[in-house]
């Protein structure tokens, strides 16, 4: 079944003088759009209540207050009203200024004005369908670019168990089998026990790393906390390589229980203490998790060379603000020369 045709724009008009209003509303209808009009600014607010418009054309001067006022009154967050200034000669100034405003165009009052309105009108509308369509195509990439990292997070992560629950757990296996059999040897061939005391060392270096990877695939468990367990864990593994002291100066937020938003914040802090031990020579850094009015905070401040934020941003930074963008998060990277870097990421609302 064809999808029902789409209804044409809806054109509210604005303006005081009757008689303007009924040519201008003719005009327009004739053009294929749909019409409604009012003759003051509080007619136009009932109007946009009742449905707001695809389009508003508003004189600048009303009975009841100018257009700045009106469109104040009117002001939706994420829903603006799109409007056309319609003004009387003189008044060209007034109407550059309502264009930093935010109007899409506007239109002098003179002997012109019927034979142009149509065609600025279809050009509001072409300019403000562009706009949605640029928007939109916008939402969608940021949703495939989600969903991208959604099943690569997902891959990662069965990865890292097969690892662990698979590989790991054979080598393991065959380590304690080699062990059996060294016992059983060490009297009758003890050059052979030792040989396989040698594989046994070399297994549980391949176990250990093995368990490694696994951890580095997947971090965090399925646990409430297991964000604030990552975040020690990766502490723990930074002070013991010896190169810096990695300080944890709270976990204090409560559980977050969005795998995905914990994933994220989990990647920023390891990209972050990774940044800081590889570039800038800190001896000390300190991390910490506390909950910041509704939400999430999230610090990594070094004490190493620090650098110039303003001039550089690598590959890292570029990550860490991705991930942030992802989750609804507000990355902040403060530095310079010689002071340190501090890494903060701000999640409004509390998962």
């Amino acid at each position: 079944m064809p999808a029902a045709p789409s209804p044409a724009p809806l054109i509210l008009v604005v303006d005081d003088d009757e008689g303007m209003r009924l040519l201008m509303g003719d005009v327009l209808q004739a053009s294929g759009w749909r019409v409604k009009t009012a003759g003051s600014g509080s007619d136009a607010i009932r109007a946009i209540e009742r449905q707001p418009p695809d389009l508003m054309l508003l004189d600048l001067k009303l009975p009841d207050g100018d257009a700045p006022a009106l469109l104040r009154q009117i002001e939706r967050p994420g829903r603006p009203v799109p409007f056309i200034v319609v003004t009387g000669q003189g008044d060209e100034r007034a109407a550059v200024e309502m264009m930093k405003s935010g109007a899409i165009d506007y239109v002098m009052k003179d002997t012109a004005l019927l034979e142009l309105l149509p065609a600025v009108v279809r050009r509001a509308l072409a300019a403000l369908e562009r706009d949605r369509s640029l928007v939109q195509a916008q939402a969608e990439r940021a949703r495939l670019e989600r969903e991208v990292l959604q099943i690569s997070e997902r891959e990662r992560e069965r990865f890292g168990a097969d690892l662990h629950d698979g590989i790991g757990q054979r080598l393991t296996a065959i380590e304690l089998m080699c062990a059996g059999l060294r016992q059983e040897l060490a009297a009758a061939q003890p050059q052979l026990g030792e040989r396989l005391g040698e594989v046994m060392q070399h297994l549980r270096e391949t176990v250990a790393q093995t368990r490694r990877l696994a951890r580095g695939l997947a971090p965090l468990d399925e646990q409430p906390e297991a964000l604030q367990h990552g975040i020690e864990q990766l502490a723990r593994d930074m002070s013991a390589a010896g190169s810096v002291a990695c300080r944890i100066a709270g976990l204090t937020a409560r559980p977050v229980r969005r795998r995905d938003v914990a994933g994220h914040l989990f990647r920023i802090a390891q990209e972050a203490l990774n940044n800081a031990v590889k570039h800038s020579r800190a001896t000390e850094i300190t991390v910490r998790l506390e909950e910041h009015e509704r939400g999430l905070l999230l610090e990594i401040d070094d004490n190493g060379q620090g650098f110039d934020a303003s001039r550089r941003r690598g590959l890292g930074i570029g990550i860490m603000q991705y991930r942030a963008n992802l989750i609804g998060a507000k990355l902040a990277v403060e530095s310079a020369s010689g002071e340190g870097t501090l890494v903060r990421c701000t999640l409004p609302e509390f998962p």
